[in-house]
C-alpha cells in the first residue's frame, strides 16, 4: 500500500526507517499539538487497531475461499507497540476509547495482555472488542478480568446452511456458544453486526431480529461495502438501508430512536410489535427493542466520523475507504518519541478526506476507488 505523501521536516529515526515529520505550525494548517483534527473540523476520538489480519472464516463480502497472503509475524504491532500507542493517542491525542479488530483479534494469544496493559495505565478508558465470536467462550472470562468493557460479534445468519455458504466454515454454533457466554459473563451491551448479501441472506433480516430481540442484544445491519478481496462488489448488488427498513417493516413497527444520533454511524430505530403504533403514542406497547442501520454506502455519515484507525502493521489510516496510509511501525521501531509519533499522526488525520470520491458524491462517484487491502487487511 502507499504511504503518505507528507514530507516536510524529514528526520532519521534509526539506521534506515526514514520518517516523515509533516510540517506542523508553519502556515500549513495542522496543529502543532491538541487532538486529532482535520480540515474539516471533525476530531477523531475513537481509536480502532487491528490485532492481525488473519482470520478463521471466509465471509463471501470479505476475502477469498483460499484466503489471503497473511502478515508475518514480525510485521504485526506487537502488545508493547500497541500499548506506546494507545497511550500517546489518550495521553497527547484526545482520544477516548479503543476498539480492537481484525482479522480476528481472539486469534492472538496475547490479547488480554494487551487489554490488561491499558487497563493498568487507563482505569476509565472504555476498551471494545469485535469480533467473529469464535472462541469467544473459552476466552470471555480472561478478556473480563484484563479490562473489556465491550463486544462487538459479526453475525449475518442464525440459519446453519446460510452461515456455511456465507463463511465458507460450519462454525455457527461456536459463534452462538461464544455470544451466549458473553451474555452470561455480564458483558453488555453486546452488539451484533450483521450484512445482508442479495440472494443469500436477505430474506433473514426479521428472522435475525426475532433472535436479537429475544437475547437482548443489539443488531446493527450493515450496508455491503466495496472492501472485498474478490472485488466483485457492485452499487447494484448492495442491500440498501432503505430495503433494510421495508423488509424489516413487514414484521414490525419500526419508529425513528428519539435522542440524537451524534457520531455513531449507526441510525437506531425502536421496535413495536407490528400494528402496535397505529394510535397516540402514550397507548404504545414498551418496545420491543431497538435495531440499527449502518448505511455507509446509500447514507454516508462522513461528515460526523469521529474515528482513527491503525492497521496489524502500523499504518495510520483517516478513513476505512483511505487510498494512502501513515506509517507508524517505522517511526516506532525507528526510535521516535512520543512527540515525533503524534505529530505524524496528527499529519495523516490532518488530510483526512471530507467525504468519498469526486465532490464527495461517496461510492457514486465515477473516480471512487476502492482500496487495495480489504476489510480483513484494514480492520473494522
Amino acid at each position: 500500500m502507499p504511504q503518505s505523501s507528507q514530507t516536510s521536516d524529514a528526520i532519521s529515526l534509526g539506521a534506515s526507517i526514514p520518517v516523515r515529520v509533516p510540517p506542523a505550525g508553519r502556515g500549513s494548517g495542522l496543529p502543532a499539538s491538541g487532538p486529532l483534527a482535520d480540515r474539516w473540523g471533525r476530531v477523531a476520538t475513537d481509536l480502532r487497531i487491528s490485532l492481525m489480519d488473519k482470520c478463521n472464516l471466509r465471509c463471501v463480502y470479505c476475502m477469498p475461499a483460499e484466503g489471503l497472503n497473511w502478515l508475518p509475524t514480525a510485521s504485526l504491532l506487537t502488545a508493547d507497540e500497541i500499548f506506546r500507542l494507545v497511550d500517546v493517542g489518550v495521553r497527547d491525542l484526545g482520544i477516548e476509547e479503543v476498539r480492537f479488530t481484525g482479522g480476528e483479534p481472539l486469534v492472538r494469544a496475547d490479547l488480554p495482555h494487551i487489554i490488561r496493559q491499558i487497563r493498568s495505565a487507563y482505569p476509565h478508558l472504555p476498551i471494545a472488542l469485535t469480533t467473529n465470536g469464535i472462541g469467544l467462550d473459552k476466552k470471555v472470562d480472561a478478556l473480563l478480568k484484563a479490562g473489556l468493557n465491550r463486544v462487538n460479534v459479526s453475525l449475518d445468519t442464525i440459519c446453519p446452511e446460510t452461515f456455511a455458504q456465507l463463511t465458507r466454515r460450519d462454525k455457527l454454533a461456536s459463534v452462538l456458544a461464544g455470544i451466549d457466554a458473553a451474555a452470561q459473563a455480564g458483558l453488555s451491551p453486546i452488539k451484533i453486526n450483521a450484512v445482508l448479501m442479495r440472494g443469500i441472506n436477505d430474506a433473514q433480516g426479521h428472522q435475525l431480529l426475532a433472535w436479537a430481540l429475544e437475547g437482548g442484544y443489539q443488531l446493527r445491519f450493515i450496508e455491503q461495502m466495496p472492501l472485498d478481496a474478490d472485488r466483485s462488489w457492485t452499487r447494484e448488488g448492495t442491500i440498501t438501508a432503505h430495503e433494510i427498513r421495508d423488509s424489516l417493516a413487514a414484521h414490525y413497527d419500526m419508529v425513528p430512536h428519539g435522542r440524537p444520533r451524534g457520531a455513531s454511524p449507526a441510525q437506531l430505530w425502536e421496535v413495536f410489535p407490528l400494528g402496535s403504533t397505529g394510535q397516540l403514542p402514550e397507548l404504545w406497547p414498551q418496545a420491543l427493542g431497538q435495531v440499527g442501520i449502518i448505511a455507509s454506502v446509500t447514507e454516508p455519515f462522513c461528515s460526523a466520523c469521529t474515528r482513527t484507525r491503525i492497521t496489524a502493521d502500523g499504518k495510520v489510516r483517516s478513513c476505512l475507504f483511505s487510498l494512502t496510509e501513515t506509517d507508524l511501525m517505522g517511526a516506532l521501531r525507528g526510535g521516535a518519541s512520543d512527540r515525533e509519533l503524534a505529530n505524524i499522526w496528527r499529519g495523516a488525520m490532518w488530510t483526512k478526506p471530507r467525504a468519498h470520491g469526486k465532490d464527495q458524491a461517496g461510492f457514486e462517484a465515477p473516480d471512487f476507488t476502492q482500496p487495495d487491502r480489504s476489510m480483513s487487511a484494514i480492520g473494522g
